[in-house]
């Protein structure tokens, strides 16, 4: 019996090729942040209280921008599969001239506004002071990391995620060494760990660079900026922002209301919450295998293989956060130690990650079909439907930090265990209705539209 386009080994094939190396690179960035709570946990609490404030505000300020990649991906690999190499590289080449610019602006506001911008989140005296050192010298690295999102969004797009691989690889590995040289080696605190992730950060950003200039030579691309197509390139991307911005928001004001509860519940959610951004990018890398896979063959006008891709796409999503789950619930009262020695903190993080463990299926579904989206270039709908999901959430959240004083009355481990147990199951909510939305949309045909450009 001939194979159905649903049973094409193919297929599989091209899924693992591009999601394999994808999952490995995508973990860098939780990675880099592991490596920094598992570093500076073990200088105290107030530290990784600290950190958590620092980080939530360093990601925001650079996955803002994730468009840079996500969208990149989608118009590279739309003009790839309508034969056009030389018009994705130019693409990608206007992305990345839009980044250094985005990148630069960010810095200098989050290096000169990081005091104000870290007291938003409430934190205690001591861990405030620990955050502003951090997002006042990683601030620096934000074009870089801004660069390093909008050259891996053009070698996805070109159906290579090889190479990003190799840059993570080597990027997190100089961090580890760098941060244990200036924390501990040096003696330099919270501030050598941030120094640390800027140089190993600086470094990923020059070899993603070096390979795009080294692909535009080879297909006689001019490298030069042209104003005009990098703003084309920009409000191609304002949707997604909107998206993005809307999801940050969700994930700051989660950071507020821990940071609310007290400093045991803001550094059991920064390791937890860490912990979770490392299974998100282990499931997105299928999610990145759909963007490029859905945007190359609705590029080439081919509905049918893009129907099928997301119906196999979605399956191992599910699966994978099956997998994650039974993983972390195994490990739930292991992690902790890795991180912290503070007993109370060491109960907090597991009774969080029983509920992060149960969540990972939900996400897994979530996650491929926002890739499948966004491959789609379906950049309003998400946006819009990103903004509905905010809104449903912030009641719920807002409950948590009203619950607050009651969850913590008797000043126990366990309540703060309840206190963070409560903030992720206001979070998982979330997740569900996000997936409730993704499920609405990917069921009909309108967000599957064929050519080089949307």
């Amino acid at each position: 019996m001939s194979q159905t386009p649903q049973e094409s080994p193919s297929q599989h094939r091209e899924v693992l090729r591009l999601a394999l190396p994808a999952f490995l690179a995508l973990v860098a960035e939780p990675l880099f942040l592991l490596t920094d709570s598992a570093i500076v946990g073990h200088l105290g609490t107030p530290q990784l209280a600290g950190l958590g404030v620092a980080s939530a505000m360093l990601l925001t300020a650079a996955n803002i921008f994730v468009f840079l990649a996500y969208g990149t991906t989608s118009v590279v690999a739309r003009q790839l599969g309508a034969g056009n190499r030389d018009g994705a590289i130019a693409a990608g080449i206007d992305g990345t001239w839009l980044a250094v610019g985005l990148g630069a602006v960010t810095a200098v506001l989050v290096a000169t506004f990081a005091g104000p911008i870290c007291q938003l989140f409430g934190a205690s005296p001591e861990a405030l002071g620990h955050a502003v050192t951090y997002l006042r010298i990683s601030a620096i690295s934000i074009p870089a990391m801004l660069v390093v999102l909008a050259t891996t969004g053009v070698l996805r797009g070109l159906q290579d995620t090889k190479t990003p691989l190799i840059a993570s690889a080597a990027g997190f590995t100089s961090n580890i060494v760098l941060n244990l040289l200036f924390v501990y080696g040096l003696g330099w605190g919270i501030a050598g760990s941030a120094l640390g992730t800027v140089i190993a950060q600086t470094g990923m950003a020059a070899a993603l660079v070096a390979v795009l200039m080294r692909e535009a030579a080879r297909h006689h691309v001019t490298l030069r900026a042209h104003p005009a197509r990098i703003l084309g390139a920009a409000r191609t991307g304002v949707p997604l922002l909107i998206r993005t911005m809307a999801l940050r928001a969700v994930l700051l004001t989660t950071t507020w209301v821990a940071a609310g509860l007290g400093d045991v519940p803001l550094a059991a959610y920064q390791v937890s919450a860490t912990i979770w951004s490392f299974l998100v990018f282990a499931l997105d890398a299928i999610a990145i295998a759909a963007q490029a896979i859905t945007g190359r063959t609705l590029g080439a006008g081919d509905i049918a293989r893009t129907r099928s891709a997301t119906t196999l796409m979605t399956r191992w999503g599910v699966i994978g956060g099956v997998v994650l789950g039974i993983i972390v619930l195994l490990l739930h009262t292991t992690l902790p130690r890795l991180f912290t020695s503070d007993p109370a903190v060491q109960s907090a993080i597991a009774a969080a990650l029983i509920i992060v463990a149960l969540s990972q299926p939900l996400s897994g579904y979530a996650f491929v079909i926002d890739g499948v989206l966004i491959g789609a270039g379906d950049g309003r709908w998400l946006a819009r439907a990103m903004l509905v999901n905010l809104l449903a959430y912030l009641p719920l959240i807002l409950g948590v930090h009203l619950m607050g004083d009651w969850l913590l009355e008797d000043g126990s481990t366990r309540g703060s265990d309840n206190a963070v147990t409560w903030l992720w199951l206001a979070f998982t909510a979330f997740m569900a209705i996000r997936g409730v939305l993704m499920w609405a949309r990917v069921r009909t045909d309108h967000w599957m539209v064929t050519g080089a450009t949307r």
